[in-house]
This record gives structure tokens, C-alpha cells and sequence, in this order.
């Protein structure tokens, strides 16, 4: 209790330092973009939560305006608007730059690879962070880690998949890395935004999606079409959200004003990944009241994608000189991860 009363008394100091810095330092006012319209589950609310402590912590001081999707960019289409300056930040996912640099995607999550430990591990004790810093920093962006979420599922679909043959000729909303993988199996795969992938499904446009944990996709009313849904999340065992801040913006900010921003995105990685392995187990059994049927990839089939992804990044470190390094370092942290890895924790 002792040593609890001293850091909760540390953490409190630290709190107040930061807020009484800012006090003394100019003013400063944002305009962010989130590519989460605010009323959606689990990731939603984060840059507006990012706003509201960052004005909290700096007594008003430091007053960041946050946008929802299409009031000033398009959802997922806000990469050139911070690099040169249209706004001072942005709120999503690395796998949404993609079209910037394939390297992005491991940034924001890997098929068949870390969990939310082992991942925030590797961007902060390992070369991660460090890397995608270097690489935003070439278009005038400064990138933060400010959420992660649990594994996702692994797709919903209209009709029920028995088979690898099955996948062919579908088409699906499918993110970074794992589109890859399911392009291998015949399947057509696009990159939509959360808000655009209910109607394509509705529409016929889509013949499946995925896009993140059961609580996200049931707030985006997948459960009603598509009625399918399959586990696990093979493509993406975790997923980093990211706010990116050009460059000149963040310079201007004092050290107190920088430390706000930071202890943000700290809280938020923690509150996402609670709320996001808090949220499913209701959602799943009210999906299945409204007729979803959950299911499992069989074992033959997370093989096919395991082979067939083992083919897509060997292709995409060869293409690319950015995602050979980011690669490199990745796997050398996922073998040395191993020993603890595959002994610390319950199989």
C-alpha cells in the first residue's frame, strides 16, 4: 500500500507539473481528424477522449478541435492533409497509408503475428516505433501509437465458406497485409472506409468484410446482411491506431504541451484494449439472437493462409526496401520473443 501510495503521489506530481508548465507557455489550438465517426464502439470515441484530456491536462490552454470522418477529409484519406498541414493531426490506422508505402501495413498489424503484448513490445522496446518514425518523418508526419485492439474476427460473409474453392471469386473489404493473403485464394479485395462497407454489403457490391472486433462490426450492422462470421482472426491478432501530426505543429509545442499528448495516447492504448476485450462476449451472443452463425476456420484452411502468407511477405520484402527492414526487425524480436513467449503463457 505504501509503495502504492507513492507512485499514485508521483503520478499525481507529474500531472500537475505538466499542467502547471502549460500554464506558463502560449496557447495552442489543433484541428484533428479521426477516421471513426464518434458513435462508433471501442475505437470511436478515442480522438475525441484525446481532445478532452489534452484541454483538461493544459486548464484549457491547449485546445484540440476534433473533426469526424468527411467533415474536412475523407475517413481514411487524411495522410497528405497532415503532412502538408491542412490539419495539425489525424486519428486512424497505419493500414490505412498503405497506398503511401506497403510498409505501413506492419505497423499496424501482421497476419498470424503479435498480440497487443507483444506488439506494443516490439514498437517500444524494440525497433518499431523507431522505424515507423524515421518513415513518416520523410513526408513531415510525426507518428504516435495511440491505441491497439484485440484480435479481430476473421471476416463475415453472406454465404458460408466450407472450402478454399469457396473464396474464389468473392469480393471483400479486406485491410493492409491480410488482403494480400486472401488475394492468393481468387478473392477481389478493396480497402473501404468503416462507414462505406455497410451499404456495398447491402448492395451486393461486397460479398463479405472484415473490419475489426464483433462490437465495431455490429455497430456497423454487418449482423444484418452478412450472416456468416468466422474466427479467428488470423490477419490480425492485433491492430495499432495511430495518430500522425505534421511535423511543424508538434515543433511548436513546448515539452509540457508534447508530454500531454503523449500520456493521451498512453491512456488510450490502455482504455482501447480493455474496452475491446470487455465489449465482445455480449455482442457475439446478440449476433448469434439475430441469426449469425459463429464459426471457425477449420485447420486445413488457417494452414492455406498460413502458406500462403509465408509467399505474400517474402514477395512484398522483396519489392519493397522499407518493409525488408521493417520485416527484419520484426522477426528477430518475434524469435527472441519465443523463449518467454511460448513458455510464460497458457497454450
Amino acid at each position: 500500500m505504501k509503495k502504492l501510495a507513492v507512485i499514485s503521489g508521483l503520478a499525481l506530481a507529474l500531472t500537475i507539473g505538466v499542467s502547471t508548465a502549460a500554464n506558463a507557455q502560449e496557447r495552442a489550438r489543433w484541428r484533428m481528424h479521426s477516421a471513426y465517426a464518434k458513435a462508433m464502439p471501442v475505437a470511436g470515441a478515442t480522438a475525441f477522449q484525446i481532445g478532452d484530456e489534452v484541454k483538461l491536462l493544459s486548464d484549457g490552454k491547449f485546445d484540440i478541435r476534433v473533426f469526424e470522418p468527411g467533415a474536412i477529409v475523407a475517413g481514411t484519406q487524411y495522410y497528405d492533409a497532415v503532412s502538408k498541414g491542412a490539419i495539425d493531426a489525424a486519428y486512424g490506422s497505419p493500414g490505412f497509408n498503405v497506398g503511401k508505402n506497403s510498409a505501413y501495413a506492419f505497423f499496424a498489424a501482421v497476419p498470424f503475428g503479435p498480440g497487443a503484448g507483444e506488439m506494443l513490445a516490439w514498437l517500444r522496446h524494440g525497433d518499431g516505433l523507431k522505424l515507423a518514425q524515421e518513415m513518416y518523418a520523410r513526408d513531415n508526419i510525426h507518428m504516435l501509437p495511440c491505441g491497439i485492439l484485440p484480435p479481430e474476427s476473421g471476416g463475415w460473409f453472406r454465404k458460408e465458406i466450407k472450402s478454399l474453392d469457396d473464396l474464389r471469386g468473392l469480393k471483400m473489404r479486406f485491410l493492409g497485409l491480410g488482403a494480400k493473403v486472401m488475394e492468393e485464394f481468387g478473392v477481389s479485395t478493396q480497402l473501404l472506409a468503416p462507414g462505406e462497407i455497410y451499404q456495398a454489403l447491402e448492395l451486393g457490391t461486397l460479398d463479405g468484410a472484415e473490419q475489426s472486433v464483433p462490437a465495431i462490426d455490429r455497430g456497423l450492422g454487418f449482423y444484418q446482411i452478412a450472416k456468416f462470421n468466422y474466427f479467428p482472426g488470423w490477419h490480425q491478432q492485433s491492430t495499432v491506431q495511430e495518430l500522425l501530426i505534421n511535423k511543424d505543429s508538434w515543433s511548436k509545442l513546448n515539452p509540457a504541451q508534447k508530454t500531454m499528448i503523449e500520456m493521451a495516447c498512453d491512456r488510450a492504448l490502455v482504455d482501447q484494449f480493455a474496452a475491446g476485450e470487455a465489449g465482445q462476449y455480449d455482442i457475439m451472443r446478440q449476433n448469434e439472437a439475430d441469426g449469425v452463425q459463429i464459426k471457425m476456420w477449420p485447420p486445413e484452411m488457417l494452414e492455406a493462409f498460413s502458406k500462403a502468407w509465408d509467399k505474400v511477405v517474402k514477395q512484398e520484402v522483396a519489392q519493397n526496401p522499407d518493409s525488408a527492414k521493417v520485416w527484419e526487425s520484426l522477426s528477430k524480436f518475434r524469435d527472441d520473443y519465443k523463449i518467454w513467449g511460448e513458455r510464460a503463457y497458457l497454450q
